[in-house]
């Protein structure tokens, strides 16, 4: 019965400990699913605005 016990107890020390690394990990994800969506935000709008930008130079050149 202790050995049982025993078990079970080394059993629920590795599931917890499992647990916890896996919460560590899924907040670091978080954290960079944050960044990369923020990074992508950033580089739309710098496209957005090449893009206004590469229309306006088009539109000053002189059809021939």
């Amino acid at each position: 019965m202790d050995a049982e016990l025993a078990s079970l107890e080394q059993k629920l020390e590795q599931l917890i400990s499992h647990c916890t690394a896996a919460r560590t990990e899924n907040q670091r994800l978080r954290e960079r699913v944050a960044s990369l969506e923020n990074a992508n935000q950033e580089l739309n709008a710098k496209l957005s605005q090449v893009g206004s930008r590469l229309e306006d130079l088009l539109a000053r050149i002189p059809e021939a």
